[in-house]
């Protein structure tokens, strides 16, 4: 991956609606040799899919938890039971004192607690422990690494 690359998925991450020839420009190549970037970036799994940022308050999922579960076994192997509740958006498995780091999105309380409840289903939780956020200061996609290792100035 060089430089141009890394400029591509920065804009793309900024809005992945942008045209080919927009992004050519912006990172000094025809709309053909972008789209044929971009392509490649693809096919070897850089960019695993485009899709959009939504405000999850318009879409009535305006609490927002992280919850860390404790477990009494290894849940390595549970991927498939955190997915199947619909209200988690993000699953980790965490060194720690907790096993797993779940990021959930809610509309209530009430269904938070829901969400506890089902997490506790899962065999080997034995215990749960919610954090609501009460404000997101920023949320902010993942920067491509500099050759040497760093991060890559803000875009401009």
């Amino acid at each position: 991956m060089d430089d141009v690359d890394r400029k591509l998925i920065v804009a793309l991450q900024r809005d992945a609606t942008t045209a080919y020839a927009a992004l050519g420009r912006e990172v000094g190549l025809s709309a053909g040799a972008a789209h044929e970037r971009v392509r490649k970036l693809r096919e070897r799994g850089v960019i695993r899919r485009t899709t959009i940022e939504v405000d999850p308050t318009a879409l009535g999922r305006g609490v927002l938890a992280f919850v860390m579960v404790e477990s009494s076994a290894w849940m390595g192997d549970s991927a498939d039971a955190f997915a199947a509740i619909p209200e988690i958006q993000e699953a980790h498995v965490i060194a720690g004192s907790a096993s797993v780091l779940v990021k959930v999105r809610a509309a209530t309380t009430e269904q938070l607690q829901d969400v506890l409840r089902r997490l506790y289903s899962i065999e080997g939780v034995s215990g749960t422990q919610a954090t609501v956020a009460l404000e997101t200061f920023f949320e902010r996609p993942v920067p491509p690494l500099s050759p040497g290792g760093g991060t890559p100035a803000a875009p401009r």
